[in-house]
This record gives C-alpha cells, sequence and structure tokens, in this order.
C-alpha cells in the first residue's frame, strides 16, 4: 500500500513555495487546480501557504495538474534549487530532468552492474560536471551539423 510521507518542517516550505508558484503560473484557477487533485480549495491554499504539511504524492497531483514536471520539480525543490525548479518546471529542461531521473537508475544498475559497490559520494559532483559537458559537446555537434547541412544545400 502507498503512503503519503509528510515532509519535515524546511523541506515541506520549500515544496509549499514551489507548488504557489506552480498554481500562481498556471493557466486554470485555483479552485478548478483543487478540484483536479481532489482536494478542498480551502486545503490547498493552507498547502500553498505551508500551514498543512503536504505529503510528495500530494505536490506531484497539483504540480501535474498545474501542467509541470512533478519529480523534476520536486526534486530540484528538495536538492535547495527552487529557482530552477521554478524556472525549468513546464519547459523542456524539466521533461528532460523528468526522463533523466527516471532512467538513471536503471541505467546506473545496468552499466554499473556489481561494480555499482565501488561508486563513491565524492564523485558526484564530477560526474554531474562531465554529463553537463557531454550535453553541451552533442547539443553543439547537433548544431554544427544543422549548419553544414543548410551549407550544402
Amino acid at each position: 500500500m502507498h503512503r503519503t510521507t509528510p515532509m519535515n518542517g524546511h523541506a515541506n516550505d520549500c515544496i509549499a513555495r514551489t507548488l504557489a508558484y506552480a498554481v500562481e503560473e498556471a493557466d486554470k484557477p485555483r479552485h478548478q487546480i483543487a478540484r483536479e487533485v481532489g482536494m478542498h480549495r480551502e486545503t490547498l491554499l493552507r498547502v500553498l501557504r505551508g500551514e498543512r504539511p503536504i505529503g510528495l504524492d500530494e505536490a506531484a497531483r497539483i504540480l501535474d495538474a498545474c501542467g509541470a514536471f512533478p519529480r523534476a520539480t520536486i526534486v530540484l525543490a528538495l536538492a535547495g534549487q527552487e529557482d530552477l525548479a521554478c524556472e525549468w518546471m513546464r519547459s523542456e529542461m524539466g521533461e528532460f530532468l523528468e526522463e533523466f531521473f527516471s532512467a538513471l537508475p536503471g541505467q546506473l544498475e545496468r552499466t554499473l552492474g556489481r561494480r555499482i559497490e565501488d561508486v563513491r559520494p565524492r564523485w558526484a559532483n564530477g560526474t554531474s560536471q562531465l554529463v553537463a559537458r557531454m550535453l553541451a559537446k552533442h547539443i553543439d555537434d547537433l548544431a554544427n551539423r544543422d549548419i553544414s547541412m543548410s551549407l550544402s544545400r
């Protein structure tokens, strides 16, 4: 059975601020979002003000009703990146992170196999830099390929 896990105070405040932004920027009124989520309008307002603890599943439903990418937004907010969570929640970068966060654990397990026990936490920052550089190179390669294709016409 899936349970709602309430968050501690600081995490709840981060998520509440992020949810408030999502609801404020949504293309629909609060009462409609509350109805879609299955929550009373006043309860939604208490959640957005941080007065009511919110579970991750409720937060995800609210973000989804607002047209945001729930996993990416929640992970960014909880990681202390609220500004990016708000900026990317409805963007292609948010969609990218949604897919990336979903796919990464399985890919790590398949690729590393038993060596997964050899991974060290101190490698995380360098690995994130490597992934970002690889993405930038991939984008540059695609742009150069597009330029080459249009010049050859």
